[in-house]
């Protein structure tokens, strides 16, 4: 089967749906498919993966996107020899998918990985919310009714699309993690980054973002390093610059220099050791669909505290595998500080963590829309007896 998977960005900007491509392209390639990633950006930069497939595009500061209406010729005519197409991000590429596959019957699928809703009050505070769900409910029903298929990688986050006005069926599918490096992994010795064998160990690891909520997240720790004095927190990514230096700022004016180290960008493959050498997994995001993050420290063997919210309150079970609090500061930090003292119940959250973490193993999840994928594929109409798809392409390659 050839696959295409549509992306508006991809590596080296490095998020949680890049790494979802990446890690899902590998296991269905090494199933024996064939898989394109298609998106924008550099021309000139290296892949080190095959079928990358980039088209140029205007770039938007040092976000690591880049914007476009449309693909190359070239990529076009690839997009169209592909059996069913995946997209990941319903705007640039949601749209070029209905442009250029619903003519010739080629199907596609649509995965909702992010909360639109709230990016918009992040990113556009000026935007009455109002304005911003109104926007929303004029696109996302008629965008989804659009495509073969919609899947959410949580129940949280098909009860969101249902307030937008959603109203396709819609399958609940994880995303898939690669849990082996994770489950296996070694931690690195404390000693490198100046710690001690008692200290007591936070980290977050993910991208140093708005949307993120770091502020709120130093915030509590402050109080946390105050009660604990043994007790330290990681930053592991990074972001776009200014907002980094905001962070770093932050982190001075709290006066936690000394407690707080910021990694910067760390290799993929270097995360799970990373991981391992710590205590407690923690964030403040509410702006999560499928926190891989989380599935990743879980992985790794971390009780994880979050506050109550989609993604996040679907993947932790409170009090079982990690806390989740109100989003209230008082009330994370007094539930953070608990984690930080009873270190017996971190290790029964580590075990019920790991063992839960299983369920969004990347074998599991890519056979589940394998199944999907090759079920569209069968129902599809047989695109090479198709008399307006061999017209249309005479006609384009006439024009062009």
């Amino acid at each position: 089967m050839r696959i295409g998977m549509m992306v508006d960005s991809y590596k080296p900007y490095i998020s949680g749906i890049t790494n979802y491509v990446e890690i899902n392209k590998q296991y269905l390639e090494e199933a024996g498919h064939d898989v394109f990633v298609f998106t924008f950006g550099d021309l000139d930069y290296k892949d080190q993966e095959k079928n990358i497939i980039r088209s140029p595009g205007l770039p938007l500061a040092d976000t690591g996107f880049y914007l476009s209406m449309r693909y190359s010729r070239a990529a076009k005519k690839i997009l169209q020899t592909m059996d069913i197409v995946h997209v990941h991000h319903p705007f640039l590429s949601g749209r070029l998918a209905l442009r250029y596959c619903r003519p010739i019957k080629i199907p596609i699928v649509y995965t909702n990985h992010t909360r639109y809703d709230l990016y918009a009050q992040t990113y556009l505070p000026m935007m009455p919310e109002e304005v911003s769900q109104g926007l929303l409910q004029s696109y996302m029903p008629s965008f989804c009714k659009a495509v073969d298929m919609v899947i959410t990688p949580s129940e949280g986050m098909e009860k969101v699309l249902r307030e937008l006005k959603v109203e396709s069926e819609i399958e609940v599918v994880p995303n898939g993690v690669d849990l082996k490096s994770f489950q296996s992994a070694t931690a690195l010795p404390r000693e490198k980054f100046g710690y001690k064998s008692d200290d007591i160990l936070l980290v977050y690891a993910g991208r140093i973002a708005l949307e993120k909520n770091l502020p709120f997240l130093l915030e509590s720790f402050t109080g946390i390093a105050k009660a604990i004095p043994n007790v330290y927190l990681l930053l592991i990514g990074g972001g776009v610059q200014p907002y980094e230096e905001e962070i770093r700022s932050l982190i001075n004016e709290l006066n936690l220099s000394d407690r707080v180290k910021m990694t910067g960008r760390i290799p993929y493959d270097q995360l799970p050791s990373h991981l391992a050498m710590c205590d407690i997994f923690t964030t403040a995001s509410v702006t999560e669909v499928h926190p891989l993050s989380v599935i990743e420290a879980m992985g790794a063997g971390l009780a994880v505290m979050g506050i109550e919210s989609v993604g996040v309150g679907d993947t932790i079970e409170d009090g079982v595998t990690g806390f989740l609090s109100t989003n209230d500061m008082p009330a994370f930090t007094a539930k953070l500080t608990r984690l930080c003292l009873d270190v017996e119940l971190r290790k029964q959250m580590s075990h019920s963590a790991r063992e839960a973490s299983r369920v969004y193993a990347i074998e599991r999840t890519t056979d589940i829309m394998l199944k999907h994928y090759e079920r569209l594929v069968a129902e599809s109409v047989p695109r090479k007896s198709n008399w307006r798809t061999r017209l249309r392409g005479f006609m384009e390659r006439f024009i062009s």
